[in-house]
């Protein structure tokens, strides 16, 4: 059973730094894209940023030059680094893992706010 496991969110000041990690546990294999998603409150989720296997990356507008995000492929991790963050950054991030099947994290949340 597969099961994906993210640490990393909280509260945090703005413009101030957080690094979201997911972990994907479990027989996994053939992992491709690994994305992670957010959704505030009264908004749909929207794909923040994603990264192919071959190491190819795409970003919401809203983060370009903010957010930055990277794969361990020997440990199956997907990382967020996410800087200079800004109120409207606050929502329940989520990470995504396209394998064999698609597998979702359990949601971790990101508070912005002084």
């Amino acid at each position: 059973q597969v099961q994906l496991v993210e640490s990393g969110g909280g509260l945090v000041q703005p413009g101030g730094s957080l690094r979201l990690s997911c972990a994907a546990s479990g027989s996994i294999f053939s992992i491709n894209t690994m994305a992670w998603y957010r959704q505030a409150p009264g908004k749909q989720r929207e794909l923040v940023a994603h990264i192919t296997s071959g190491g190819f990356t795409n970003y919401a507008d809203s983060v370009k030059g903010r957010f930055t995000i990277s794969r361990d492929n020997a440990k199956n991790t997907v990382y967020l680094q996410m800087n200079n963050l800004k109120p409207e950054d606050t929502a329940v991030y989520t990470c995504r893992i396209v394998a064999r099947n698609v597998y979702w994290g359990q949601g971790t949340q990101v508070t912005v706010a002084s």
